[in-house]
């Protein structure tokens, strides 16, 4: 079948997002600072925060089983954006393409809701999409197969013409067994390779 709707992810496809770039000045040792974003501020509590609206309760937590670390996990959501530098800016020509065709555009992310807004005021591209499901208003997280359930009703999406763009290998199998197509991103050139192989022009 044709593909019809193609759903991106947001971070690292088409938003540069690096955590390391809040902490260089704040630790400036580079193998104290992969450990903090190992042990401390990890992909695990990240990953928890983006499943949530509200950052505060999660901070507070991680606070209380590491009182010492405070003002480091505090600069988090103090310096996010400076995680967040700015777009992809080939992958969001893409989109801008694919917005621009007959083509049903989507976004499907993994984002804290407390900073996805933010982020939508932020970079104009937000505006392209036809609708975003966010983990953080939905309390769902990919790789669950719920919140592919829910995105694909929500937004009326025929499984078989869905497109899905992701970083994660995980998510790309997710979505995979969900029965849509997926692709994972690696970087522009790729992925542009990837849609054509797919009958996607761009």
């Amino acid at each position: 079948m044709t593909i019809r709707h193609i759903v991106f992810d947001i971070g690292n496809v088409l938003l540069n997002f690096d955590p390391e770039l809040a902490y260089l000045g704040l630790i400036p040792d580079q193998v104290e600072r992969h450990a903090f974003l190992r042990d401390v501020c990890s992909r695990d509590w990240i990953t928890a925060q983006d499943r949530v609206h509200a950052w505060a309760p999660g901070e507070a937590e991680l606070i209380a089983q590491y009182p010492d670390q405070e003002t480091q996990i505090r600069a988090f959501r103090e310096r996010w954006h400076d995680m967040v530098p700015g777009p992809i800016a080939d992958s969001v020509g893409m989109l801008e393409t694919l917005s621009g065709d007959a083509l049903d555009v989507t976004a499907l992310t993994n984002f804290n809701g407390e900073t996805f807004d933010e982020a939508s005021q932020r970079f104009d591209f937000f505006k392209l999409f036809r609708g975003m499901t966010v983990s953080g208003r939905v309390g769902l997280l990919k790789p669950e197969a719920d919140i592919f359930a829910h995105h694909a009703a929500t937004l009326d999406l025929v499984p078989e013409a869905t497109l899905f763009i992701d970083d994660v290998a995980a998510n790309v199998a997710a979505a995979r067994n969900a029965g849509w197509h997926s692709v994972q991103f690696v970087n522009p050139d790729g992925l542009r390779r990837d849609l054509r192989s797919l009958g996607v022009t761009v």
